[in-house]
């Protein structure tokens, strides 16, 4: 797990740094997504998450869900094409589990991509997402991540 202004970013993932997302691969052609611990600390309290459809197909670009919060309202972007295979019901009964389990329970759905290979050169890790995300907070003026009680990366 590394560390960047108090944020976590799991080593086994995947980012897409302009969305703010993490991918994590299943090993089955499948990926569960979800917000960064940066993106949830920039939304603030999360009162609502309102993924797409089982079934729905995305383009990479588009919304997955909608993402409430006091101070925030914006849709979850996709870096993968694909089909919604998946969504997390847990995190639309209580989305507060955006904030206190981003990388765990916080995942909010699985896709199918439909051309990994095609749409892999955005997704960074290790040190390339380090220095992003660095540049990124810096860029938005975000200083440290803030977690809730209960948060668990």
């Amino acid at each position: 797990m590394t560390e960047v202004n108090n944020c976590l970013l799991p080593d086994e993932f995947q980012y897409h740094i302009e969305f703010n997302v993490w991918i994590r691969n299943n090993g089955d052609g499948t990926m569960n997504m979800g917000m960064t611990d940066i993106a949830q600390t920039m939304a603030g309290s999360v009162i609502h998450c309102r993924p797409k459809s089982v079934g729905k197909k995305v383009k990479k670009g588009k919304s997955v869900a909608t993402v409430e919060s006091g101070k925030w309202v914006g849709p979850v972007k996709t870096p993968l094409t694909g089909e919604i295979i998946a969504s997390n019901a847990e995190v639309e009964s209580d989305a507060t589990i955006l904030n206190k389990s981003p990388y765990k329970q916080g995942w909010i759905v699985k896709i199918k991509p439909s051309d990994l290979e095609a749409e892999k050169g955005d997704l960074v890790s290790g040190a390339v997402a380090i220095e992003g995300f660095k540049s990124y907070m810096t860029e938005k003026e975000l200083g440290e991540c803030i977690h809730c009680e209960g948060f668990d990366g």
